[in-house]
């Protein structure tokens, strides 16, 4: 089998190699496409593959809405300028829908519901075959009830569909040149609020804020959980230690306060992915 420009230019393990050749024949098999474009790392591979296989039959679709921040649409904006890609800005109100902001279990089907329920009417007005979105076999390990919805309406997940795992996906990346290629995880904002209680547009604006604020001083990973007057602060166990400087401190304590948070804990725990979601035991969707 010949090797692509790009695929020659990976220096990694052969397995990864394989599934790469497998991902560009996956998203070969289809005519035309449109990705799913969020402009974190999954995605940025995804799309960066899908211009590889397709050309300029692929169009890619960001997302805006307050549920993200507008530094991660503006990176998906430059990334999809630097691929050369066709792009579009889709101005997404999803959020202001009572399933959504009801803030059950299932937010985030009903979120992918309304979203990809979109995207397909525009791919079908577009002309394209097939909407992709960058889901990963890690992804399977979580609680992602927005699963069933891509499979509802399906989407397909190429990603997964050649069993790339995180790990390999950001070794792709950085073999390919990606800038985002160990751009720490991210997700929704309304992911910062615990089930149960709505999501609100202000505590969005809010939650955004202060960990544009936190990221600022230096920490690379970080969630703000919103619990009422409680700003819960998770940030990597080994980064815990800059809230401890006097002048860090006082400046948290400062900002946060300012931004309508009466109490301020840092979790001793430290950032892990979907701290406020379900255990593995209780996902009966």
């Amino acid at each position: 089998m010949s090797q692509s420009r790009s695929e020659k230019r990976l220096l990694i393990p052969t397995k990864i190699v394989r599934k790469y050749q497998k991902l560009i024949r996956i998203l070969k098999s289809q005519d035309s496409l449109l990705v799913a474009f969020s402009g974190g790392v999954d995605s940025s591979l995804l799309l960066k593959a899908a211009v590889e296989a397709l050309g300029d039959r692929v169009l890619a679709v960001i997302i805006s809405s307050p549920i993200h921040s507008p530094e991660e649409i503006e990176q998906a904006e430059r990334i999809a300028r630097e691929l050369k890609v066709r792009y579009l800005l889709v101005e997404s109100d999803d959020y202001l829908r009572t399933s959504f902001r009801r803030n059950t279990l299932l937010r985030c089907y009903y979120c992918k519901r309304f979203l990809f329920r979109r995207l397909k009417e525009l791919a079908k007005k577009e002309g394209l075959a097939a909407v992709v979105e960058g889901s990963n076999l890690d992804d399977e390990l979580d609680y992602r009830p927005g699963r069933r919805a891509l499979q509802e309406l399906g989407i397909k997940s190429p990603l997964k569909e050649a069993g790339l795992k995180k790990s390999e996906i950001r070794i792709l990346a950085r073999a390919l040149g990606l800038p985002n290629w160990n751009q720490p995880a991210n997700a929704c904002l309304a992911t910062r609020i615990p089930y149960g209680q709505p999501v609100v547009p202000e505590w969005l604006e809010k939650i955004n804020r202060g960990e544009s604020f936190l990221k600022k001083l230096g920490f690379s990973q970080v969630r703000l959980r919103h619990h009422g007057e409680i700003a819960r602060i998770e940030v990597r166990p080994e980064e815990i230690s800059l809230a401890i400087k006097p002048e860090n401190r006082q400046k948290i304590i400062d900002r946060l306060k300012k931004l309508g948070w009466n109490y301020l804990a840092f979790d001793l725990e430290g950032y892990r992915t979907g701290s406020l979601n379900p255990s593995v035991r209780s996902r009966k969707i």
